[in-house]
């Protein structure tokens, strides 16, 4: 089982320090849309604090093929920001389970969340045989099952919502907007964990057709590596029409819209899951976030 003290500060984390390694990484919204400050990387500067030596770092599992597309995202990401930090070709200790995202839609299609939930447990139990000192999900919709499948495993479990309720709180808003697949936009699980965890209002689009136009998208075309341009364009009317709404910022709540939608597209503070959710992830590998306790 997991080493339990090394996890029993993460409230004191998120209160009072936010983040360390992770605030450097993140992209902080200004005047002109968003400017990268990850010091020694961006700026050729040297970096506020050294990395821990490669032998220290804590191995991460991850739950991945829902999509595969995106999973890949996650990968780079996490071995791109090790190896910019380090600068010399180090790796991360990372393991792999990926899910048949087949298997996943039919469940989700015919409401089988605990059977979901029984095929999340497994991987993450078998991540932590593996050598896995916390896990995460490569996708924003298993979230629904977060709690359930933390409970199970009673392993350490790094959460997107937490990744992008840090981020909007850094950010200082109060008012974002949502978009991902029916069940993320439908179900309310984002939304409550930003609201009881981040003082953060969540906004979906109204219409049960526009959400399940996204969701077609995300299902039918993102996630088989299908790229479309009228997609793109239907995405950003979406996004547009949540801003006249009073959304403040735009959580892409799917781990494929980073595929297509990019920060300089949207006048608002876009918040990347994936991007975000990469970040905390090499901020726990670095020893330098806890993950959140599991609920007894």
């Amino acid at each position: 089982m997991a080493n339990w003290d090394e996890f029993a500060k993460a409230g004191e984390y998120r209160s009072r320090r936010i983040l360390s390694v992770f605030s450097r990484f993140m992209t902080i919204v200004g005047g002109d849309g968003g400017a990268a400050i990850f010091p020694g990387v961006s700026n050729g500067q040297t970096p506020v604090e050294r990395p821990v030596p490669a032998s220290q770092m804590k191995t991460l599992g991850l739950v991945g093929g829902t999509s595969w597309h995106s999973t890949i995202e996650y990968y780079r990401d996490i071995n791109q920001a090790i190896n910019d930090l380090y600068g010399n070709n180090t790796n991360p200790p990372l393991i792999l389970y990926n899910l048949n995202q087949q298997e996943i839609h039919a469940l989700q299609l015919d409401g089988r969340w605990d059977e979901i939930a029984n095929i999340l447990s497994n991987a993450v139990l078998k991540l932590h045989a593996a050598g896995a000192q916390a896990v995460l999900f490569c996708a924003n919709t298993p979230h629904k099952v977060y709690p359930e499948v933390s409970r199970r495993t009673q392993v350490p479990i790094l959460s997107i919502a937490d990744a992008a309720g840090l981020a909007i709180q850094h950010a200082g808003l109060t008012k974002v907007g949502l978009i991902g697949t029916v069940y993320t936009m439908e179900d309310g699980f984002m939304q409550r964990w930003l609201r009881e965890n981040y003082h953060v209002e969540v906004v979906v689009p109204s219409s049960p057709v526009v959400r399940k136009e996204l969701h077609r998208i995300i299902q039918k075309e993102l996630g088989i590596g299908a790229f479309k341009p009228e997609a793109k364009r239907y995405v950003l009317q979406q996004i547009a029409e949540l801003q006249r709404h009073g959304a403040q910022g735009i959580i892409l709540g799917c781990t494929e819209f980073p595929l297509i939608i990019s920060q300089s597209e949207v006048q608002l503070p876009v918040f990347d899951t994936t991007h975000l959710h990469s970040q905390m992830a090499v901020d726990f590998i670095l020893g330098q976030y806890p993950a959140r306790l599991p609920e007894k």
